[in-house]
């Protein structure tokens, strides 16, 4: 196990791999020549406010990401959840975006997500007019985006 602070990795091959791919965009190398306490180097691994700089290398972030996803004891967990085991100890530009794509790819948690919506109430169908002119219905759809400056719709239905 591996710990700086709060940070704590259990996975070593992870840590090696991060050590060995030093590859670093520029902003980060600004970041680390203010040394202002925030970020810092030891022993090959760069941390961003006690977390470590994952290197842009996908296979090592689609790692990362399995490994705090699809591990049993870990369990398939959603986005938000996921995302805020990430950000214990680790950090990279597009963090969230990255979660959110992988946690998209998978038909389980997409099957299992919890729905939010309000369920919607039981359809009742109009009844059958016996000739023409005996039913008719009106709907109205407003505030749409402009089309030709106009944003509503009627329809009409006899």
């Amino acid at each position: 196990m591996f710990k700086r602070n709060q940070t704590t990795v259990n996975n070593l091959d992870i840590l090696e791999e991060i050590c060995r791919n030093n590859t670093r965009e520029n902003k980060i190398q600004q970041v680390l020549k203010k040394e202002d306490r925030l970020s810092w180097e030891q022993d090959g691994i760069v941390y961003m406010e006690e977390r470590i700089y994952v290197p842009n290398n996908k296979r090592l972030k689609e790692k990362i990401l399995w490994e705090n996803h699809d591990v049993a004891d870990v369990g398939h967990l959603g986005q938000q959840r996921m995302m805020e085991l990430l950000k214990w100890n680790y950090w990279w530009p597009g963090l969230k975006e990255d979660v959110k794509r992988y946690v998209q790819r998978y038909l389980k948690c997409q099957q299992n997500k919890i729905q939010h919506q309000k369920k919607s109430e039981e359809l009742h169908p109009l009844e059958i007019p016996q000739g023409l002119w005996q039913g008719i219905s009106i709907n109205i759809v407003r505030l749409l985006p402009k089309s030709n400056g106009m944003d509503a719709i009627v329809v009409i239905v006899d």
